[in-house]
């Protein structure tokens, strides 16, 4: 990659961060090079094919219908884990999705912070429960890939995480990509898809934002999510 094209990946990124929790820092190039690469490659889990659990994930939104996640614990068991706990304790119940992006083809849900009329705090929140582990793997970013969120690294040369540290941070976020993204590659947790109701993905995220920033202009709530047998929607 000429020095060009990673300075334009390097403004992308700047942009980008997924954050759940209260440092929101910008995500470090992922192309940039330093000591901790190797490291962070050697983690990485590749050539696995993603195989589904025998439940879905359906998330109930108050205006624009149903959307249908399989889940991948073959590749994200820790995440696995702690979604589907999650879901059994209601913790969703009442969240919005905060963070939507048209152009990058992005939503984001899953703050507890988004149950408050308070905006601000949207993108901070985190459960009662631990961090959990990056399990990053080779599945592409396509359209209707689902990932945990986690925090960004800090800037070569600036306080804060590493990107290997960063990479530990997921909690109990997620968001859903309606278009290929390959600057995520390996970069987040992919742990599930979408099979059905990817339609109802687009037109949340192009509901009206508040001016200048990618919070929506109403809450897009959602009611709930639930587990439920994944033969039900074989067919999808």
């Amino acid at each position: 990659m000429n020095k060009s094209a990673l300075l334009l990946v390097a403004a992308l990124l700047a942009t980008i961060c997924f954050s759940c929790g209260s440092n929101k820092t910008a995500v470090k190039d992922f192309d940039a090079q330093s000591n901790e690469d190797p490291a962070i490659t050697a983690k990485i889990k590749k050539g696995v094919k993603p195989e589904p659990d025998q439940e879905v994930a359906v998330i109930e939104t108050a205006k624009f219908g149903t959307i249908v996640i399989e889940l991948y614990p073959n590749l994200a068991p820790n995440m696995v884990t702690r979604f589907k706990q999650l879901i059994n304790e209601g913790f969703y119940n009442g969240t919005t999705f905060h963070r939507i992006d048209p152009e990058m083809g992005i939503i984001q849900g899953g703050d507890p912070f988004s149950k408050d009329n308070d905006p601000a705090n949207d993108g901070m929140g985190d459960s009662k429960y631990p961090n959990v582990p990056g399990e990053m793997s080779d599945v592409s970013f396509e359209r209707g890939i689902v990932a945990a969120a986690r925090k960004g690294a800090a800037p070569l040369g600036e306080p804060g995480p590493t990107e290997a540290q960063a990479r530990d941070t997921a909690n109990c976020q997620f968001f859903i990509t309606l278009k290929r993204q390959p600057q995520f590659d390996m970069g987040y947790t992919v742990f599930g898809k979408v099979i059905q109701g990817l339609n109802n993905a687009d037109v949340i995220a192009g509901a009206p934002v508040t001016e200048g920033t990618d919070h929506p202009a109403d809450k897009l709530e959602i009611k709930s999510i639930t587990l439920q047998p994944r033969p039900k929607y074989a067919g999808s």
